[in-house]
């Protein structure tokens, strides 16, 4: 049957797609793990073969297509129709997804360029960030590469830094994040999560050390909750506590959503917990001009359409790709969470 879907949602951009203004005083920036978006295309470097027409999976281009249109939906409906400012994903294989996200789906409407860099992660699972090129304009931009202690033959994705001025005026630091997952077990992959919060942590010491007043937005799948260790004591993050706010530490807007356990960005079982998280420089929290948010500016994005019902643990869970190999034909096994900045003129 022919999708009709993706012409429709093209007239919606068109209507609602509207470049910001000047006077416009609010920002939205959002990180979604989109479940694996793989192309359809045998990469002979990295094991992706299950995500082919051949593969395991029966990855072709119709599923690929409606893909993008699933994630396209989300990204319009995050801020009611007005673009994100950025948007790092996780779980893309390589540029090309990227550029048909961007350029060929109903997202091409909402005028995104993206940076993006490939890892050493054995399967090819990469990060990325869109932006929005009249409001943002990079100006640095590299992969972190993240290397294992107690594992140095294993590779992971690398973490992505872009530093860009905003407006003009206002210079804010971003890293996308994919941390190694649980795969054998919490406790016996934890350590590489916190050899990735070691390589996070250093580089945004280094780069307080240099401004105390650098604004920084850290997001991305940790593979970890708020409380674990390699947030808590590697990366150092801290619940924002309002009066007590340093510029030179760091503080997860997320770890206050915890408190709800019917929130969560991830569903394991019966239990929602928050693997997505959203953390920022105090400079963010404390600056009396230009980008600013504040101790309750993240939350998560949980409309109906990203959730179906749980049969086996009641009540609802994500609406995802796949279940298993079984094709689901939803949108991700994640929700996806957004920071709320304001912009301050003086």
């Amino acid at each position: 049957m022919k999708n009709t879907f993706l012409p429709f949602l093209y007239c919606i951009f068109a209507l609602l797609c509207i470049e910001k203004t000047s006077a416009q005083e609010q920002y939205r920036i959002v990180s979604y793990n989109v479940e694996n978006l793989f192309d359809c295309q045998n990469d002979s470097l990295t094991n992706d073969d299950e995500f082919t027409p051949q593969g395991k999976r029966a990855w072709n281009y119709d599923k690929y297509q409606k893909k993008l249109g699933r994630i396209s939906k989300v990204i319009a409906a995050i801020n009611e129709g007005t673009p994100p400012l950025l948007i790092g994903l996780c779980e893309i294989e390589n540029a090309r997804v990227l550029t048909d996200l961007t350029q060929y789906s109903p997202l091409k409407a909402m005028n995104y360029r993206f940076v993006h860099f490939d890892s050493p992660d054995r399967r090819g699972i990469d990060t990325g960030l869109l932006y929005q090129r009249t409001l943002f304009r990079p100006f640095h931009s590299e992969p972190l590469a993240v290397r294992f202690r107690d594992y140095p033959q294993s590779t992971t994705r690398d973490i992505l830094y872009v530093a860009g001025v905003f407006c003009g005026t206002d210079t804010l630091h971003v890293f996308v994040c994919h941390f190694p997952s649980r795969l054998g077990g919490e406790l016996q992959s934890e350590s590489k999560r916190c050899d990735a919060a070691a390589v996070l942590k250093a580089k945004t010491d280094s780069i307080i050390s240099v401004s105390t007043n650098a604004k920084i937005v850290i997001m991305g799948d940790f593979n970890d909750y708020p409380d674990n260790k390699s947030i808590t004591q590697v990366l150092q993050a801290l619940m924002p506590e309002a009066g007590n706010i340093s510029n030179k530490k760091l503080y997860n807007l997320t770890k206050r959503l915890c408190e709800n356990p019917n929130i969560g960005t991830h569903k394991y079982q019966a239990e929602w917990g928050i693997l997505d998280q959203i953390i920022v420089s105090g400079a963010l929290l404390t600056a009396q001009k230009g980008l600013t948010t504040t101790e309750f500016g993240a939350s998560v994005f949980s409309a109906d359409f990203l959730l179906e019902d749980d049969e086996k643990y009641l009540y609802k869970k994500p609406f995802r790709t796949y279940v298993g190999f079984k094709y689901n034909n939803g949108f991700s096994d994640h929700l996806p969470v957004f920071l709320d900045l304001n912009y301050i003129r003086k």
